[in-house]
């Protein structure tokens, strides 16, 4: 979202050295698997034939028989699923494992949400064959109003980009583009006519523009003016509560200066809080109903705000932090107890719970009225783990209360059609071999999601060997000091940390 961790000196040099599972070469058959995928359902007792990056062919065993020399992967009682897609990420650096943590964990795609040098890096590193990694699409800058909540924040200016006028936005717009910028990141403090000239200047070189939607204009303007997903749940209540003029005066009369994230989460919160509670669902239908005849993707973030509104709930012990540096899993203890937790009352905790539960309620509602969502964690927040928490987000979307095949199709399909990519998030011939093979029922149990037995990356094997040496490698370089010359953590509270007030 907008928390990234903003520490300097962190990067470590053990994930580039971190082994390659070898190519497998000639052609693979998973056989007698049962597919899963949005496109289908499940369909049992298949042979999925890989060449190259490509699902040669895919059907029933008495259809597509194994060719002789085939390398054959045993299916039998275990499931193939697409590879899965967490979009909406950032790159942090403090540890550098962050791609090959991904594939173990079957994500195969990531949509990274401020441009930056380090997602270039893994970007080029990958594509190099330097290392194994999901593919990326990486986005701008994040383009925000000024004053800007990240001003003064992200220190060289590699994060945002602060517009004051339209000519500005539409300026930024062209560098970011010029720059190589897969997408436009809109961002809170934008004015209305700044957005919207972002809108027209996009829409004008052809480039999607997505992010947050801005404090001053509605969602149902933002969705009409082809922003192309909406990021997090935060600005959804106001088109949808009954009290929505007043609402609206209110946060417009909100005074925020220069890189001022936590007054900003301290003087929303309490009005989307009062938003939340004047929903009306027969508007939010409507409002729904429209974002889906537009064709505007959601990407919930449940994980996220879970995180951000019980972090009373935060396990401090999950075993899942083994992989991580002693550096990384101390900026997350700091934050919880210098900006997540201190001067929560009972009361505020209360209504951050009540909140929370209405996110869930909203997103149900969302996926009901045809909105299509996608999964995404907002990577770069506190306790967000690469790979692992895209398994928590699905969870989630199914706590929330879609079915399992739902939420598959929100880290699946709906982000491959979300990219344009007709050959991705499905299972059938011509289709990249991007996939995962579990041994339990994700449609049973959505948690089987993370029972693993091997991941293909672009057609390259992943087996459970080559998979468990991938993830001890990873625990290796977590448990090594840093280099010699590595700058101190600035252990510094980002903007959208600090209590908070609803």
């Amino acid at each position: 979202m907008h928390r990234r961790t903003l520490l300097t000196g962190m990067a470590l040099s053990a994930g580039a050295a971190l082994k390659l599972p070898r190519p497998t070469g000639g052609l693979t058959a998973v056989r007698g698997v049962t597919v899963i995928d949005a496109s289908g359902g499940a369909r049992r007792d298949h042979t999925v034939l890989i060449r190259g990056d490509r699902i040669l062919d895919a059907g029933p065993v008495r259809r597509v028989p194994v060719p002789d020399g085939a390398l054959v992967v045993d299916g039998t009682g275990r499931y193939l699923i697409p590879g899965l897609a967490d979009m909406h990420t950032h790159a942090v650096g403090i540890d550098d494992t962050d791609p090959e943590l991904y594939v173990v964990n079957g994500v195969t795609t990531t949509r990274q949400m401020s441009g930056g040098p380090l997602a270039r890096d893994w970007q080029h590193q990958v594509a190099s064959g330097a290392r194994l990694g999901p593919r990326w699409s990486i986005g701008s800058r994040i383009v925000d109003g000024s004053p800007s909540l990240w001003d003064g924040l992200d220190g060289d200016g590699s994060v945002h980009v602060a517009v004051a006028t339209p000519d500005q936005a539409r300026a930024a717009v062209r560098r970011e583009q010029a720059e190589g910028a897969a997408f436009i990141k809109t961002y809170t403090r934008l004015t209305r006519e700044s957005f919207l000239a972002v809108a027209a200047e996009s829409d004008r070189l052809g480039l999607p523009f997505l992010g947050h939607v801005p404090d001053f204009v509605p969602l149902t303007e933002a969705s009409d003016s082809g922003l192309r997903s909406v990021e997090h749940l935060f600005e959804i209540w106001y088109d949808t509560s009954a009290d929505e003029d007043r609402l609206r005066a209110a946060v417009a009369a909100v005074p925020i200066g220069p890189g001022e994230y936590n007054g900003w989460f301290n003087r929303m919160h309490p009005l989307e809080f009062a938003a939340a509670r004047s929903h009306d669902r027969r508007k939010a239908d409507r409002v729904f109903r429209r974002l889906a005849r537009n064709g505007t993707f959601v990407t919930p973030t449940l994980v996220l705000h879970e995180t951000n509104d019980m972090p009373e709930r935060i396990d401090r012990h999950d075993p899942r932090y083994r992989y991580f540096s002693a550096d990384l899993i101390g900026y997350w203890d700091w934050a919880l107890d210098n900006l997540y937790r201190p001067g929560r009352t009972p009361a505020q905790i209360g209504r951050s719970q009540e909140l929370f539960r209405r996110r869930l309620a909203l997103t149900a509602d969302l996926a009901a009225a045809g909105v299509p969502l996608m999964a995404g964690t907002d990577l770069g927040t506190t306790y967000l783990m690469p790979g692992f928490s895209l398994h928590d987000e699905l969870a989630m979307l199914v706590r929330a209360g879609l079915e399992p095949l739902q939420a598959i199709a929100a880290a699946t399909l709906n982000p491959a059609r979300y990219l344009g990519r007709g050959d991705a998030g499905v299972i059938a011939r011509g289709a990249l071999a991007d996939l995962v093979l579990l041994d339990a029922n994700p449609l049973r149990d959505i948690r089987n999601t993370t029972r693993i037995n091997s991941v293909f990356v672009r057609g390259r094997l992943i087996d459970p060997a080559r998979r468990r040496a991938m993830l001890a490698d990873i625990e290796s370089a977590a448990e090594q000091p840093k280099p010699a010359g590595t700058a101190p953590i600035a252990y510094r509270g980002c903007a959208c940390h600090g209590p908070r007030s609803v």
